[in-house]
């Protein structure tokens, strides 16, 4: 069977590649042609499947069940090599089956949409292939690392852009790292002696952190993760409340840091959200941070998905207080779009990172070496080897400027007023939360109209379950668009609507809205 989508499909392998192999390849002798022949056939699958994503006319996904996608090809791994012809066959198959995650109607998580000169970025960054640990190998990527935390701190608000920072695999990661500081902060012993030398500690978090562990959840499920991952355990991290709009109280803060304490606990650590996962709900921080002043606890900001709204004059309000945090996660592959991934771990205290990381290794980090060794920046990481998450940033913020970014964040955020603006009074929708929502996130509920004037609220609480499931379920068998949902607390299923895709425009919005009633009348 043909595994080529329209559009892909109209180029077939030069004949020649069906009698070569990769040993044929570069650095084979005389294989630099063979080598430009097929990565030239490559960026070409790769070209017609980037003007394909961005066209509006072709779908989003082309949905198969898993074992029905296991049948349509041949993913098994062979003792013997695959043809170089089998290689492109191969690149086809997957672009065909992906997610197009740069199409204008794909909604469906936080980081969506696809950068020409972050994309350009990556592509350099691999051909580089290189590791993060030393200036002796990667030059130029350490000093744009370097350049670009500062320019992150100063937009923070931390004097003249001081303290530290690093990028790492995720906001998961980010969070751990500072709940990992935090700890050595407070109990530096902990590094050599480990848990049994400290006493209890307990981290805070607000409750929408944690709602839901196995289906979607506010702010970070990462805290819970990062407390098991460094053995303070999940029954140490105590959840605060929330009011309506997602965001977390302060006075429970306190109520519940004073109980710790009169437990015989230690509290060490708050997570302070920026921008909730569902919700998009900002905490109020500077009173979260005058608790943490008070009662002497770290106060870490999850910004992962908010952050980027520093880079907006018109939104960073919404931030205010972050300068008082000790640390703050802040993830460029969201609303800012850079290609996955790239997270950043901001930190006010210069050398915390490293006292708290390092064990000279010293096969890497020789101390006799011929420059400065506080560019060699592997031994404040967790990991060795560290991916090249900066160069795509970098070259993005050089294209655009922060005018640029600016302007972006904008128009998604207006974007998302537009869509709360058509729905909040139009038959048939009821939104989760009252009020104009923080972020980009709009959160609803779709009522069909057989639902719609049911009497029986627990009857018409179980059929409104239903309904964003299976609505979710027809806009992807149809291709159509994609946008998540899920239930939170009390609340049953509701589709939550988030915007960080560029290309999306307000006839994207019109049609979404226009696709969840086509797709849902019949429930």
């Amino acid at each position: 069977a043909d595994s080529c989508p329209r559009h892909i499909n109209h180029k077939m392998s030069p004949p020649l590649f069906i009698h070569f192999l990769f040993t044929d390849l570069l650095p084979a002798m005389d294989g630099d042609t063979k080598t430009m022949t097929f990565l030239q056939e490559v960026v070409d699958i790769l070209m017609a499947y980037i003007v394909e994503s961005f066209d509006r006319e072709t779908k989003v996904i082309d949905f198969h069940y898993p074992n029905e996608l296991l049948q349509m090809n041949n993913w098994e791994l062979q003792d013997e090599p695959a043809t170089l012809d089998d290689i492109l066959i191969s690149c086809r198959a997957t672009l065909k089956y992906a997610i197009k995650t740069a199409h204008p109607r794909y909604f469906n998580q936080l980081s969506t949409g696809l950068d020409m000169v972050g994309l350009a970025a990556d592509w350099l960054t691999s051909t580089a292939n290189t590791n993060m640990f030393t200036y002796e190998v990667a030059p130029v990527f350490v000093l744009l690392e370097y350049v670009t935390l500062k320019k992150m701190r100063e937009i923070i608000g931390w004097p003249d852009g001081r303290g530290d920072g690093i990028f790492s695999p995720g906001g998961a990661i980010s969070n751990m790292y500072a709940m990992l500081l935090a700890r050595f902060k407070m109990f530096p012993e902990v590094k050599e002696k480990g848990m049994s030398s400290v006493p209890r500690l307990v981290a805070f978090t607000s409750e929408h952190s944690l709602f839901h562990l196995f289906v979607i959840f506010q702010s970070h499920f990462s805290i819970k993760k990062g407390a098991a991952a460094l053995g303070i355990g999940t029954e140490s991290v105590i959840c605060i409340k929330v009011d309506e709009s997602g965001k977390m109280i302060p006075a429970d803060l306190e109520r519940r840091i004073l109980e710790a304490k009169q437990k015989g606990f230690v509290p060490f650590f708050v997570s302070a959200t920026a921008g909730t996962t569902v919700y998009g709900a900002f905490d109020p921080l500077i009173a979260i941070s005058d608790v943490c002043k008070k009662y002497n606890v770290w106060m870490h900001v999850d910004g992962a998905w908010g952050g980027s709204l520093l880079m907006s004059r018109r939104h960073r309000w919404k931030l205010d207080g972050v300068d008082r945090a000790n640390s703050v996660t802040w993830n460029p592959h969201k609303m800012m779009s850079v290609p996955l991934q790239c997270s950043a771990l901001l930190v006010r205290e210069e050398g915390l990172m490293q006292n708290c990381n390092q064990m000279h290794a010293c096969y890497l980090f020789q101390q006799d070496k011929h420059y400065d060794l506080s560019y060699d920046t592997g031994d404040k990481a967790l990991q060795c080897g560290r991916h090249v998450d900066i160069f795509k940033l970098w070259l993005m913020w050089r294209a655009k400027g922060t005018i640029g970014f600016e302007a972006q964040i904008d128009k998604c955020l207006e974007l998302s007023e537009y869509l709360y603006n058509k729905i909040k009074d139009r038959e048939g929708y009821e939104m989760v939360f009252d009020g104009k929502p923080q972020h980009t996130n709009v959160c609803f509920w779709y009522l069909p109209p057989g639902i719609r004037y049911m009497e029986d609220k627990e009857e018409r609480k179980k059929h409104l379950h239903k309904v964003a499931p299976v609505i979710k379920a027809r806009m992807m068998e149809y291709g159509t668009t994609m946008v998540s949902y899920q239930p939170q607390g009390d609340k049953v299923n509701f589709f939550r609507m988030v915007i960080s895709n560029p290309a999306a425009t307000f006839e994207d919005i019109d049609f979404l809205i226009e696709e969840i009633e086509r797709l849902g009348q019949d429930l």
